[in-house]
């Protein structure tokens, strides 16, 4: 008798990035490079933005709000929440006073294996030696020196769910399901309600 083994399932993991202040002139050109490389700027409905998080409200681009990607201006003290890791390190002042410099565009990347695949095309975090060692990644196509490397990316799963929470407190950052277990949730949650939604709103018509 032959055992038939279901396929393994894949993940759509997510990863968070950030365009730091000096280089969001580029953003169009970093997205387009993004998706060319195979993630998806993930679509979604986060909540509106709580003002507590920006300086600024008016930096705020409120159109893309949908698409999980946000441009705001982060104060020093929020700069210092995020990079909270960093916090007694050499660099810290001179960091968090970098990133609240002006605006900065943060989004949310989705893709198989996102968080390793998004460090890859990101490369060394010292801009001066990805130009030596990668000269292909964006760090050393964009980046200036140790401090002003351009963007970021979470270092592993535990700091994206972190980072994504702070960004994004209303997104859910479990791993999205594809393949059979998206049918199976689809199958299970989604379309029975979508079936009753529909049959209520044929009766009521």
């Amino acid at each position: 008798m032959e055992l038939s083994m279901p396929p393994p399932q894949i993940y759509v993991e997510k990863t968070l990035a950030i365009i730091k202040p000096d280089i969001v002139d580029k953003e169009e050109e970093i997205q387009d490079i993004i998706l060319r490389s195979g993630f998806t700027i993930v679509q979604g409905h986060p909540s509106v933005p709580a003002l507590s998080a920006v300086s600024h409200a008016s930096n705020l681009d409120w159109r893309s709000v949908s698409r999980m990607r946000r441009k705001l201006h982060l104060s020093p003290e929020h700069c210092s929440n995020f990079y909270v890791e960093q916090y007694g390190k050499m660099f810290f002042p001179n960091l968090t006073a970098y990133m609240s410099s002006g605006p900065l565009v943060v989004m949310i990347l989705a893709r198989y294996n996102a968080i390793s695949y998004w460090k890859e095309l990101l490369g060394p975090s010292n801009s001066l030696v990805a130009k030596e060692t990668h000269p292909d990644s964006l760090r050393a196509i964009y980046g200036t020196d140790e401090l002003r490397n351009a963007l970021h990316g979470s270092n592993d799963f535990a700091a994206a769910e972190r980072e994504i929470r702070f960004m994004f407190p209303a997104v859910i950052v479990e791993p999205i399901p594809v393949g059979q277990a998206a049918k199976d949730y689809l199958n299970l949650y989604v379309t029975p309600t979508l079936l009753k939604g529909l049959t209520e709103l044929y009766l009521a018509s």
